[in-house]
């Protein structure tokens, strides 16, 4: 199986082959599909074709890569095959996200069937190449191959606020104001490297006819129509490769180098990662292999991250429907500006500060954070003891929390918007907040609705609380990435206050109802592009009596500024929910830039009045850089 795929994909890179080509009277599943659908579970295969069509008519990569870690380079070729379905093919769009942030990756050599074409690239991240002179007829496939070549930056060093800071790591996202970028999806360390966009993807086109817009600098990157691919990707010996899809096989090169296999079918994004140093450890669920990668010397997290990804996947599977994959992979990753994690169909990224703030919160702040002494040395004075009985100690529980959580929304994505198609750009409040909720229904599953109510005020009114403390004003959520001021805003509105819309619409109509609408949604729209007022409608459908109301809510939790009314003013409850008996820590209130109108009439606000001048000065030192700023 190693020699053939080798070999068929060698062939489809150096065979010269027409523009496009039409399609037999009566489709066959080429080899190449064939080796794709190993990637769905058997019984899916029908179902993604109900959805998708016949699915040898899906769009087909066939990507050949090499990276020198040495010199953070990567290139190699990438065909793009297109069929055309129900009308003529005029144009074909590229997206290369990598761009987003300066021209890290260029695209050139151009070949249509064989014969040299020139792109286009009318935004920094869209390669149009125009078929207008010869339109590629229905039933026929375009067939585009293009040499890529890049050079990955090196990943930015790892902050407080990338860490997420202390009370932004405790609500799973980022404290301070992280600037926008990719948050290392495209980047390089001396032992991992990211490889995010490499692979020029074609973009969903609206009913314009304009391709859907590429990232913002804030939220996701951007999501493609599911798709196969085939792809060989090389590396020295001592580096391991990490992708969507059903590893192939590993190819000793003469060179000493290895080249890794992938076959994927029906995803909307193809993501890789070179990575050295790492260990791995497999489960299998329903089916599923589950893997966790991580560094080896996180093997501790990384064994627990496959424990908590493999009772998630069980207990989404059996609430919302199987995955339609049969491989599931969890990376560890520098990720950097505040995220927690990434997403992609089959594969997840988790933020390495995570795995190793998980045991011990002074790691997490960057391995011992200058005042840190002295933020124990304060602590003892407000009447908390440290060490592992102290505040460091419950730190712990809560950081653990934080990676739990994390997990559980990364998972959650595999269906919202992995499976559930949604514009992450255009429409983020779609797949962010029904993720970000089905991770705390998940929690209430398995802990019980105690610890979810807790996770709850910790994790979204928290993050909006602390959003408005420090100065920040509340606003729509459902709007495009692009219009929110930085990621504290958005985090706050997308991540804190829009899931909470769901939370409302339960106690409307309802568990059993609730469930059952959330069942039905993916199985409508799975493999599909869902709608904002799509869920709201499957509620309609499952609690008719309530549809008015239930549209009513939708638009005060995402269309109006209604969070003070809703979650009530600031409070350090909400905020340190993860502390018992920490109420000492009221002297956050001081902090510069909160809103101080809105911490009138806190609890302990007069107690932090009465604090000799050296115990505010150490506050006004200490909490803005555990808070990430």
């Amino acid at each position: 199986m190693r020699t053939f795929l080798h070999g068929c994909l060698l062939w489809c890179a150096l065979s010269g082959t027409p523009a496009w080509g039409r399609a037999p009277a009566e489709p066959l599943v080429s080899p190449e599909v064939q080796l794709c659908l190993q990637h769905l579970k058997p019984a899916e295969r029908e179902r993604a074709a109900k959805a998708l069509g016949p699915l040898e008519e899906l769009p087909l990569y066939r990507v050949q890569l090499e990276v020198d870690p040495e010199t953070r380079g990567v290139k190699g070729r990438v065909q793009v095959e297109v069929l055309a379905r129900k009308r003529p093919l005029t144009e074909l769009y590229l997206r290369m996200t990598p761009n987003a942030q300066g021209r890290r990756v260029t695209l050139s050599d151009a070949k249509l069937g064989g014969r040299p074409v020139k792109l286009e690239r009318p935004e920094p991240t869209l390669y149009r190449l125009s078929l207008e002179s010869e339109p590629v007829p229905p039933g026929a496939a375009a067939v585009l191959d293009v040499a890529v070549e890049g050079l990955v930056p090196r990943a930015a060093a790892p902050s407080r606020g990338a860490a997420g800071g202390l009370l932004g790591g405790l609500m799973g996202g980022g404290g301070g104001r992280p600037s926008g970028g990719d948050h290392g999806a495209f980047s390089a360390t001396a032992d991992f490297i990211s490889l995010v966009g490499v692979v020029p993807q074609v973009p969903p086109v609206g009913e314009n006819g304009q391709p859907w817009d590429g990232p913002q600098g804030i939220g996701d990157l951007g999501l493609y129509e599911p798709a196969h691919v085939l792809a060989t990707v090389t590396v020295p010996s001592g580096w391991a490769v990490h992708a969507t899809g059903v590893p192939m096989g590993e190819i000793p090169e003469r060179d000493g180098r290895v080249r890794y296999a992938f076959a994927a079918a029906a995803v909307r994004d193809f993501p890789l990662f070179v990575s050295r140093g790492y260990a791995s450890t497999t489960a299998t669920v329903n089916g599923v292999t589950v893997e966790s990668h991580y560094a080896a010397t996180d093997q501790a997290a990384g064994e627990r991250v496959l424990k908590y990804a493999t009772s998630m996947l069980a207990e989404f599977e059996r609430r919302l429907g199987p995955l339609p994959y049969t491989h599931f992979r969890v990376v560890q990753a520098p990720l950097s500006g505040g995220a927690g994690g990434m997403e992609f169909p089959g594969l997840v990224t988790i933020a390495t500060q995570l795995y190793r703030g998980a045991a011990g919160a002074s790691e997490m702040l960057g391995g011992g954070m200058p005042g840190m002494e002295d933020l124990e040395a304060m602590l003892g004075m407000l009447g908390q003891s440290g060490g592992g009985g102290g505040v460091l100690g419950q730190l712990n529980g809560a950081m653990e929390r934080t990676l739990e959580f994390t997990v559980a929304h990364e998972v959650a994505h595999q269906y919202f918007a992995g499976l559930v198609g949604s514009d992450p750009i255009l429409e983020p409040v779609v797949d962010e907040s029904l993720a970000q909720y089905a991770a705390l229904l998940y929690l209430e599953w398995k802990h019980g609705k105690k610890v979810a109510e807790s996770v709850r005020q910790e994790t979204l009114v928290g993050q909006y609380h602390l959003y408005r403390m420090t100065g920040g004003k509340d606003g729509r959520a459902d709007r495009p990435t692009g219009h929110f001021a930085d990621e504290m805003e958005y985090g706050a509105l997308v991540y804190g206050k829009a899931p909470l819309l769901h939370h409302a619409s339960r106690k409307l109509v309802g568990d059993a109802a609730f469930l059952k609408a959330l069942r039905a949604y993916v199985d409508t729209y799975r493999f599909k592009w869902t709608c904002k007022d799509c869920f709201t409608k499957e509620l309609a459908k499952a609690s008719p009596a309530n549809a008015s109301a239930l549209e009513r809510l939708r638009t005060r939790w995402w269309r109006e500024a209604k969070g003070d009314e809703d979650l009530g003013k600031p409070r350090l409850e909400s905020l340190l929910g993860g502390f018992e008996g920490l109420e000492g820590l009221e002297a956050l209130q001081s902090l510069p830039g909160m809103d101080l109108e809105a911490l009138q009439g806190m609890q302990g606000f007069e107690a932090f009045q009465e604090m000799d001048a050296q115990s505010k000065e150490l506050l006004e030192q200490l909490i803005p850089g555990l808070m990430g700023e």
